[in-house]
């Protein structure tokens, strides 16, 4: 029986080398962000906002012009948590 992952975390590789990490409940909340925001801007300076769904009151805006590279990366409930 395969597997299912519990969250997707996504790791957007920004210039300059900074790096931030945000989680999805299912890739399909991912693809639909990175289709309905992401992409129609991709050139873009202007900034969007990137959803942070488990820290309340915090909030991640980005130039998408600026984004480098994406990693998803699906996370299992038996995989080591980070810490």
């Amino acid at each position: 029986m395969p597997r299912t992952p519990n969250e997707y975390i996504v790791h957007l590789l920004i210039e300059g080398g900074h790096r931030e990490e945000v989680r999805f409940p299912t890739i399909q909340e991912f693809q639909k962000w990175y289709s309905s925001e992401l992409m129609p801007k991709a050139a873009s300076n202007d900034f969007i906002s990137v959803p942070i769904k488990n820290i309340q009151g915090e909030y991640l805006v980005i130039r998408p012009s600026r984004i480098s590279a994406i990693r998803v990366e699906p996370v299992f409930s038996s995989s080591v948590e980070r810490f």
